[in-house]
C-alpha cells in the first residue's frame, strides 16, 4: 500500500487565508506610505525648477519611499500566489488569466517607474554630478509619472475587476467590498488625467479586502475550501 505523504507544516501555514491578509496588509501599508511620501515631497507642477532636488529633506524622503516600493512589490506578489492557492480548484481560467496578468504587470510598471526615478535622483546624489537641464527633469518626471499614475493605475484598475468577481462568484467577497472594487476600478479607468491621491484607492482597497480575510480567518467563517 502506497503511503501518502502529509503536508508539511510549512505548505499548510502558506495555505491558510491569514497568509494572504498579512501580505496585503503588508503591501497596502508600504505602497501607501511610499505614495504619500512621494506626493508630499515632490511639487504639484512640474514647472516648478529642479532645485527643489537639493534640499536635503525631500531628497531623502524620496530616496525612503523609492526604496520602500521594492518590499511592497515583493508582499503583492505574495498575496497573488496565496490568493491563487486559496482559490485552488475555483479557480476561472479566464479571470484567473486576467488577475494574474495584470497583477503582474502592476508590479513591473511600479518597479519601472520607480527605477527611472531613482536613476535620476543617482545622478543628482552623485559627487561628480552633470548639469542636467530643467527640460531633462522635465522629461523624465513626466515618463516616471505616466508610467505610475497612468499604466500602473490601469492594470491596478482590472486587477480589482478580476479579483472582485473571482471573489464574488466564490462568494468569499461580501457584495459590498465586491462592488466598491468595481467603483474604484471604474474611476482608475475612465480617469483621463492623474491625480496623486487617487492611486491610494488601489492599496486602500486591497488592505480593506485583506483585513475581511483576516477577520474571516480568525471568526471560522470561511468556506470549508478556503479554511486549509
Amino acid at each position: 500500500m502506497i503511503r501518502i505523504p502529509e503536508e508539511t507544516s510549512t505548505r499548510k501555514k502558506l495555505k491558510t487565508p491569514r497568509a494572504a491578509a498579512i501580505a496585503g496588509i503588508l503591501f497596502s501599508m508600504l505602497l501607501m506610505a511610499s505614495l504619500i511620501l512621494i506626493r508630499f515631497s515632490v511639487p504639484d507642477s512640474p514647472s516648478v525648477p529642479g532645485e527643489w532636488i537639493n534640499d536635503p529633506i525631500l531628497f531623502s524622503r524620496i530616496i525612503i519611499a523609492l526604496n520602500i516600493i521594492p518590499f511592497s512589490g515583493i508582499a503583492f506578489l505574495w498575496f497573488i500566489g496565496v490568493v491563487r492557492d486559496l482559490i485552488g480548484e475555483q479557480e476561472d481560467r479566464f479571470f484567473s488569466t486576467v488577475f494574474l496578468g495584470s497583477g503582474l504587470i502592476f508590479v513591473a510598471m511600479l518597479f519601472a517607474s520607480a527605477g527611472l526615478a531613482g536613476g535620476l535622483l543617482s545622478i543628482f546624489a552623485a559627487d561628480s554630478r552633470p548639469q542636467l537641464s530643467s527640460d531633462v527633469l522635465l522629461y523624465s518626471r513626466a515618463i516616471t509619472y505616466s508610467i505610475l499614475y497612468v499604466y500602473a493605475m490601469k492594470m491596478a484598475g482590472v486587477f480589482m475587476i478580476s479579483t472582485a468577481t473571482v471573489g464574488l462568484r466564490t462568494e468569499v467577497v461580501p457584495r459590498w467590498l465586491g462592488w466598491l472594487g468595481y467603483f474604484f476600478a471604474a474611476l482608475l479607468l475612465l480617469s483621463i488625467s492623474y491625480w496623486e491621491l487617487m492611486t491610494l484607492l488601489f492599496p486602500l482597497w486591497i488592505l480593506l479586502l485583506s483585513i475581511y480575510i483576516l477577520i474571516q480567518n480568525y471568526r471560522h467563517k470561511l468556506p470549508d475550501s478556503f479554511r486549509r
